[in-house]
């Protein structure tokens, strides 16, 4: 089977995936004041695997405008930032996908994912920074 780190090369290498940030809480509808970009920018999303066969330590960017959450250049990815900074997004690559969620805050984000990575089910943590 393939492992994760694998799977994020081809995130990272043919189609940069802005958010495997990953991250299962639901957000609440938006309202104009979230809209106004206090987490707009781009975000380095690190992620440590807890649970399961795939690679720890893999960094991608995503990308955040307004309340959604997309990719930097690749992937299907689609989520939702709060006004608070509560994060939902799910990620999917072919036959591998995952969802997770989080918070926001500042210029730093911490959360955490699950998934199913090139066959195996993993979960672990995420953290952010925005550049």
């Amino acid at each position: 089977m393939a492992h994760f780190p694998q799977l994020l090369i081809s995130f990272v290498r043919p189609r940069p995936l802005a958010l495997f940030a990953v991250l299962a809480a639901a957000a609440p509808p938006q309202t104009a004041d979230a809209r106004a970009g206090g987490y707009d920018g781009i975000w380095n999303v690190t992620f440590a695997t807890t649970r399961g066969n795939c690679s720890s330590g893999y960094s991608v960017p995503f990308t955040v405008t307004g309340t959604r959450v997309s990719s930097a250049g690749g992937g299907r990815v689609s989520g939702r930032v709060n006004r608070s900074g509560a994060v939902a997004v799910q990620v999917s690559v072919g036959a591998s996908h995952a969802s997770g969620g989080g918070r926001l805050a500042g210029v730093n984000g911490a959360g955490s994912w699950r998934g199913i990575i090139s066959g195996d089910q993993c979960s672990g943590t995420w953290q952010a920074t925005r550049s």
